[in-house]
């Protein structure tokens, strides 16, 4: 009975309830925002990709760091 999960009429049933729920004015609005975001997150990957690891000394100095009125 569900052999195949998704077959095309299933998409066709899909997409035609998006366009009564959504209107056709705002899907395109809504996929230009969506790939927006999605190229941005695929550059903010790539950059944390290409940026060196912080040192592993960096973490505790920043921690042991104490305002100038903080009392012992």
């Amino acid at each position: 009975m569900l052999r195949n999960g998704l077959e095309p009429w299933h998409l066709l049933i899909v997409a035609i309830v998006v366009i009564v729920l959504f209107g056709s004015k705002k899907l395109p609005d809504t996929a230009r925002a969506l790939g927006k975001s999605l190229r941005i997150l695929k550059s903010e990957a790539k950059a944390m990709k290409a940026d060196p690891a912080p040192a592993a000394g960096a973490a505790p100095e920043a921690a042991s760091v104490r305002p100038s009125g903080a009392a012992n």
